[in-house]
């Protein structure tokens, strides 16, 4: 599919849409019906809704619509105002951005307007500083050359300036005649793709004579961009409103469920069906009771002739009794302490760099518990293990060694005297350096030139070959100027054939503008380049210099060129425009063009970068390798510079403490030889002390993704360690399903472009705001400044996380199955007829208040200090296992529940059923006790105290009695003077007092037990903090 942009040409401008951008969800009109919608999705809120709406029936419900339409209504109440609250900010940023006032070519003269108001085919005029406002594609700049820079920031979260270039089509166009443009601009339809733009544009004479011009990405100003260091610049809008690249884009990602909400969902799954057994045998047992004993009783009327719906009002009555099994306020608690978590994340200043100004931020609000349960890392390399401030340091140069005695080339005096003396080799693998790049020179009012450069390697072979008085002057379109030994040499930039993942190569031809000679500068991967030789040229010492230097953990470049003769170019030229004007398939189609230049090249030597490693890598690597975490290096270096890394971050162990095993093959029979040969070492050597890991590259990560998937993902469950070498971003995330896949939970870590797949396909994303932008972070989760915090937001955010969430979802269903259980054995000495122990008041209070704040201060609960956390990592085996959470610490919930319910019951049905006491009284007696017990549940599960938790347990305790005694002076409330004469008798209070004696008793004594006698690891830590005895490092748990 193809749109037609006409050029300044109104009657063609209502075709599309116009530029208003709306990221808002609702309006004003389907906002309650499209809210409740989505809330009502969810199985809970159904349950909950059918509940609410079978208490309206007066002859089934036990109690009050309003105990269970009140907590219903505040629920969603909240989430709602949440929602509108979210949609409200949203639409105000629209707003803002639909309002702003920018220029328009209107009937040959410039115009004000409101963004919203343009329309396609408008040329649009934006000034310095300015945000552009829509997709245009470039037709004119204040620059001669027709360039601009733009800071594309807000789009891709690249920092670095981008370049961007009329087409040259364009060329000599002034300012009057843009505001008189007329032409075509045929490109695809909408999409999201940033990085691609194929499309032609074709100028009606008298501009020029209908010849088509290519264009690409770099022919155009994204929506969201800001023009910099450029006066003016202007362009036709081609995509408008939310039909921008950055509009099309935009989405909500799909929610990542976290281990603990699966089991979660189980357990209520299975309460659910437990709910239902219950009622199905009392609502048979009732109706049996009401048959046969009932109609006995003088004081039960029940008609002769009822209807025939009348079987079904016991069971029902059951079913909303049993309904509050199922805690309503569950959801809501579990994300208010989420956002809690991610909070705590975005305030620890811990985790705060320093060196980037960069705090640790939490993006999504609802998995932190899962950083507690990571079971590998899938971790990208460069800028993420490493610093990724290059460095140039060595260098081999026409089979000649540099840099090797003083570890810096820049200080050989053997290649400093190369350069003095004009060394043709030398000269030439400088010029590649300098001009073989997308590198931006900026020269500041001092006369100092810096360099905006979009990788740091081309930053740092820029910065060496001025150094090396290869000085890149200036850039201007398609000009370049180079000062060498005092001499100014000029160049023009004929075509860039730029680097792909695919390619792993990037080529530019330059002129000689003194000798008009034809030259094709490469640079590339060591496989991409050395290849291309041309016959009978020696390449042993470039691939011996490539291995001496990967051994040295140094990133390698291959530099190469060749002359072209006129006619060659010339034809090329041809068959690279046609490529460059297809829609379809474009990028192919160049790639297969480009292939015809890039062959027999002069291979002028190898360039060697220097990426440190970041500080403190090693230790959280050794660290999170002892809580039991698996690491897998994903990289698309070069292997043997992968595996001196590894070494280096004690990723992998050298001989003969580990060993590597490879995984290698250019063909399917090799590759799966191979892959048999290390998956047969793998199930030898399991039972080993000896560490093993396997390193693969790309080509034989292909075929085997391809064709020996099942034999891999054997391999997988076995290897802990694995380096992934010359990956692309598509394998990398296909590594992350094949490891979810064998539910594994899985981190993945980056802070490129290129690992944004990965960070989106893992179970946590970890994005790091690093040199190579934003756009990681962004995508990510979580992001942090640098690696080593990695090791705090798993060890103490993400197990911190995991223990609380593991408490209080528990605690939500222990404390309402209590009150649940309460009511069954009520319904035994109330002849099975489903009747409400306790009224509508007390049921809506204790779901929504007297039980819920209490266990909301346990997100500052700390089981231990962080400290001892950090240096017992093994102890994240608790959370990685579910130790805390999961039908067995299920059961041992469940259990507490029926016997906090059977104490409760028969001590105060004992104690006050009898002839002198009031429904209402017995009511509030069982209610008191089940408070009593469960402040001392809460209390005693907390293993540290603060205030706020202090506060929160025995205020919200004291609140319990002040709003009763409130409710109980209210005569028409139905509990008048009730809590009153209950706090005049002394057998109130030994009652509170033998429930919560009985109750707990039996809890301290097996807690105490267990304690004493069959501690675990963390009870070990704890009892050693506690008596601030000597700090204990477990080996064995």
């Amino acid at each position: 599919m193809k749109r037609f942009v006409y050029i300044n040409d109104e009657s063609y401008q209502n075709d599309y849409c116009d530029n208003q951008i709306s990221n808002t969800k609702y309006t004003l009109w389907n906002f309650l019906p499209k809210n409740l919608w989505e809330q009502f999705r969810r199985f809970m809120n159904q349950y909950f809704l059918l509940i609410a709406c079978l208490q309206l029936w007066s002859l089934i419900t036990p109690v009050n619509p309003a105990s269970t339409w009140g907590p219903l209504i505040i629920i969603f109440a909240v989430s709602a105002t949440k929602e509108a609250w979210d949609d409200y900010n949203r639409y105000i940023s629209d707003k803002q951005a639909n309002e702003k006032k920018v220029w328009i070519v209107k009937n040959g003269a410039r115009k004000h307007i409101q963004a919203q108001d343009i329309r396609v085919g408008n040329i649009v005029w934006i000034r310095e500083n300015e945000e552009v406002p829509c997709d245009l594609v470039l037709t004119g700049t204040s620059e001669p050359q027709g360039i601009c820079h733009v800071e594309t920031a807000a789009l891709d979260g690249e920092i670095d300036l981008k370049t961007r270039v009329i087409p040259p089509t364009c060329a000599g166009l002034d300012a009057e005649q843009l505001h008189k443009i007329k032409g075509v601009i045929e490109c695809p339809i909408p999409d999201k793709d940033i990085r691609r733009f194929d499309a032609n544009i074709r100028l009606f004479p008298p501009f020029i004579d209908n010849d088509i011009c290519p264009l690409t990405i770099n022919n155009t100003l994204l929506q969201s961009c800001y023009l910099r260091n450029t006066e003016w610049a202007c362009g036709v809008a081609v995509y408008t409103g939310n039909e921008t690249k950055l509009g099309m884009s935009r989405g909500v990602p799909e929610p990542k469920l976290t281990a603990m909400d699966a089991m979660i969902d189980k357990l209520t799954g299975a309460i659910f069906l437990f709910q239902l057994a219950v009622v199905v045998v009392l609502g048979s047992a009732g109706n049996v009771w009401k048959d046969t004993e009932a109609r006995k009783q003088w004081y039960v009327k029940y008609d002769d002739d009822e209807p025939w719906y009348q079987i079904l009002v016991i069971p029902l009555r059951f079913e909303l009794l049993c309904s509050i099994m199922i805690p309503i306020s569950i959801k809501v608690s579990l994300d208010f302490v989420k956002s809690l978590y991610a909070k705590f994340i975005d305030w620890d200043e811990e985790m705060y760099d320093k060196e980037t100004d960069t705090p640790a931020h939490a993006a999504n609000t609802a998995i932190s518990e899962d950083l507690g349960q990571v079971e590998y890392i899938l971790t990208d390399k460069t800028g993420t293990l490493t610093e990724n401030k290059m460095i140039f340091r060595r260098c081999c140069i026409g089979g000649t060694l540099y840099g090797n005695e003083s570890g810096d080339a820049l200080k050989d005096v053997e290649l400093l005297n190369a350069v003095a003396n004009n060394s043709p080799h030398v000269i030439k693998f400088l010029t590649v350096m300098a001009l073989c790049n997308t590198v931006i020179p900026i020269k500041s009012p001092s006369g100092q030139i810096s360099y905006k450069a979009q990788s740091q390697d081309e930053d740092a072979l820029v910065n060496a070959a001025s150094n090396l008085h290869m000085v890149l002057v200036s850039k201007n379109g398609n000009n370049a100027e180079i000062h060498f030994n005092r001499r100014v040499v000029q160049y023009e930039i004929l075509d860039v054939l730029e680097f792909t993942s695919d390619r792993k190569r990037m080529s530019v031809l330059i002129s000689d503008s003194e000798s008009g000679k034809i030259f094709l500068l490469s640079k590339g991967a060591d496989e991409a380049i050395l290849p291309l030789a041309y016959s009978g040229q020696q390449i042993k010492t470039f691939i011996d210099a490539v291995d001496k230097y990967a051994q040295l953990g140094l990133r390698t470049l291959c530099l190469a060129w060749r002359e072209l003769g006129l006619q060659e170019y010339l034809e090329w030229s041809r068959l690279f425009k046609e490529a460059n004007s297809a829609l379809i398939d474009r990028e192919w189609k160049v790639a297969e063009v480009c292939q015809k230049l890039e062959h027999t090249l002069d291979i002028l030597g190898i360039s060697a970068i220097e990426d440190r490693l970041q500080a403190g890598v090693p230790e959280t690597i050794e660290i999170l390798r002892q809580s039991g975490i698996n690491f897998w290096m994903l990289t698309g270096d070069k292997q043997s510079t992968a595996i001196q890394i590894a070494l280096l971050c004690n990723l992998i162990s050298s001989e003969p403490k580990g060993q590597l095993l490879y995984i290698n093959g250019k063909t399917e029979d090799e590759v799966a030889r191979s892959l048999e040969r290390v998956l047969l070492t793998m199930r030898i050597t399991s039972s080993e002390p000896k560490e093993l890991a396997f390193v693969v590259d790309g080509w034989a990560l292909e075929i085997i993704l391809t064709r020996y998937k099942e034999a891999f993902t054997e391999l997988a469950v076995l290897s802990k360690t694995a380096i992934c070498c010359r990956v692309t971003p598509s394998q990398k995330a296909q590594l992350v399903k094949l490891l979810k896949s064998c539910d594994y939970r899985t981190l993945a870590i980056g802070d490129g472009g290129n690992d944004v797949r990965m960070i989106q396909q893992a179970h946590i994303g970890v994005g790091i705001s690093g040199r190579e932008g934003l756009q990681a972070a962004r995508a990510a989760d979580y992001s942090i400044g640098k690696f080593r915090f990695l090791k705090r937001l798993i060890l103490v955010h993400g197990r911190y996380s995991y223990n609380r969430t593991a408490f209080l979802s528990q605690y939500s269903f222990y404390k309402s199955l209590l009150i649940c259980f309460i009511q069954i054995l009520f319904s035994f000495v109330s002849g099975i007829a489903g009747t409400s122990l306790f009224n509508s008041v007390s049921l809506m209070a204790y779901n929504v208040f007297y039980t819920s704040i209490p266990v909301l201060t346990t997100v500052l609960d700390k089981d231990l200090s962080e400290r001892t956390v950090t240096q017992n990592p093994e102890i994240l085996l608790y959370c990685q296992a579910g130790r805390l959470l999961n039908p067995s610490t299920f059961a041992g919930w469940f259990g507490r529940s029926l016997y906090h319910a059977i104490v409760v019951f028969l001590i105060t049905i004992h104690v006050y059923a009898n002839e002198k006491s009031e429904m209402e009284e017995l009511s509030m007696v069982a209610l008191s006790g089940s408070i009593w017990l469960q402040a001392f549940v809460v209390t005693l599960e907390m293993n540290s105290f603060t205030f706020v938790q202090f506060l929160g347990i025995w205020g919200n305790f004291a609140a319990f009695y002040i709003i009763n005694f409130g409710i109980s002076s209210i005569p028409s409330a139905g509990m008048y003077t009730i809590m009153f004469r209950l706090c005049r008798q002394p057998s109130y209070w030994i009652t509170m007092l033998l429930i919560s004696g009985v109750g707990m008793g039996p809890v301290l004594a097996l807690k105490y037990f267990r304690y004493t006698y069959s501690p675990s690891a963390i009870n070990i830590l704890q009892k050693a903090e506690r008596s601030r005895g000597p700090m204990y490092t477990l080996v064995h748990l």
